[in-house]
């Protein structure tokens, strides 16, 4: 669903252009529409719409921009067509198009007078307000392809348009004119096939236009009428929501027959009756001898209660034993070696230094002087003997 409005407002002509009017085209996509929509931003797809329906209804000439000068090289009409997504299910080009050249087509702009150089604006109430001049109604229909073209459908839905293999759109009047066309996708396309969407879009377009001067022709008795017309005065005052629901037909004949069977089958209720009791003049007790059920409610939740405890108990001892298993692990373990290692299968080596041999050198040199110094000294004793 898209909601269409156009204004008006009288501005400078471009100096390219100073006898032709001005057309804005403004296409937005709230997170109103769709959870994946961001307000304010700029998006490619957002870009892409904007440029086809400028293509389809300003590069199209549908209207005629000469017919909304007022005074050459000063003043113009600047009609913009505000264009507001309000439920994306999918094809947001055709549901614009069609909201954008009805809007066109009813809306309607105040008369002018120019005396001189004064430009006098009139009111509806002063005078009648003025159509806009279209030639034509150039309505876009789009066509999804699947499977490298094999399989077309027309007007695609938002979970097809995710699964598509390419997008054509075609915008054309009655008349069997093509305004724009457009491909997009990995989709290639051969002649016969464009042909053949040109046909479908030719019976479509033909259809949606009967059915907008339909419209467009009820519109104009009520105006002419006095009767109510326009997007305000349809909506539902009072309601929540604009929508009618159908009334189903119910049979009340046997209405009285049914419910009398009902009540003689259902059980008759208990009837407890309370007698208040005058103890003393001006007092009196109400409810002596029904039984009171504030009793059970407290026998109940003191269960509950111990219950709770017992749980509580419970967990506490479980905790005190885990504490105490703890602690004599603790003890076990704390004479024995910790290893630090990653795992429990490594192996542990360790590495001692290894015996110095030695040296044979020393050994047979200790020897002699050993022998030369007892045969030193045996010879001191001979001589002092």
């Amino acid at each position: 669903r898209v909601l269409a409005q156009v204004s008006c407002e009288l501005v400078s002509p471009k100096p390219n252009r100073p006898t032709e009017g001005v057309l804005f085209f403004n296409l937005e996509l709230s997170p109103m529409a769709a959870p994946g929509l961001e307000p304010g931003r700029q998006s490619e797809l957002l870009v892409s719409l904007n440029r086809l329906l400028e293509r389809c209804l300003r590069d199209s000439k549908c209207i005629d921009t000469e017919s909304l000068c007022v005074v050459a090289g000063e003043k113009v009409w600047q009609i913009r067509l505000d264009m507001h997504l309000l439920n994306h299910d999918g094809n947001i080009t055709d549901a614009a198009s069609i909201a954008g050249i009805v809007a066109l087509c009813h809306f309607r702009r105040p008369d002018v007078s120019v005396q001189g150089e004064e430009v006098t604006v009139y009111t509806p109430e002063e005078r009648d307000p003025v159509p806009l001049s279209i030639h034509h109604m150039p309505i876009c229909v789009t066509f999804a392809f699947f499977h490298q073209g094999t399989y077309l459908l027309v007007d695609p839905s938002e979970r097809e348009e995710r699964v598509m293999d390419g997008l054509l759109v075609i915008a054309m009047n009655k008349h069997r004119e093509i305004c724009t066309i457009q491909s997009s996708g990995v989709v290639m396309l051969v002649q016969d096939q464009i042909l053949r969407c040109s046909k479908i879009t030719a019976v479509k377009v033909a259809e949606i236009t009967e059915l907008i001067q339909k419209a467009l022709e009820n519109d104009h008795k009520a105006r002419k009428e006095g009767g109510k017309f326009g997007f305000a005065e349809s909506i539902s005052n009072q309601r929540i929501t604009a929508f009618k629901m159908e009334s189903a037909a119910v049979d009340t004949n046997n209405v009285e027959e049914q419910a009398g069977e009902i009540i003689a089958k259902a059980d008759p209720p208990s009837e407890v009756f309370a007698n208040p009791i005058l103890h003393t003049p001006g007092t009196a007790q109400i409810g002596e001898g029904i039984e009171n059920s504030w009793g059970d409610l407290e026998e109940s939740e003191k269960e509950e209660a111990a219950e709770e405890e017992g749980e509580s108990e419970a967990a506490a001892f479980e905790c005190q034993k885990t504490e105490t298993e703890d602690t004599n692990m603790m003890k076990e373990t704390k004479d024995e070696p910790i290893l630090l290692s990653d795992s429990e299968e490594e192996e542990v080596v360790i590495l001692e230094p290894q015996e110095v041999p030695r040296k044979t050198r020393t050994q047979t040199s200790t020897k002699p002087e050993n022998t030369s110094k007892k045969a030193f000294n045996k010879r001191r004793r001979k001589k002092r003997t």
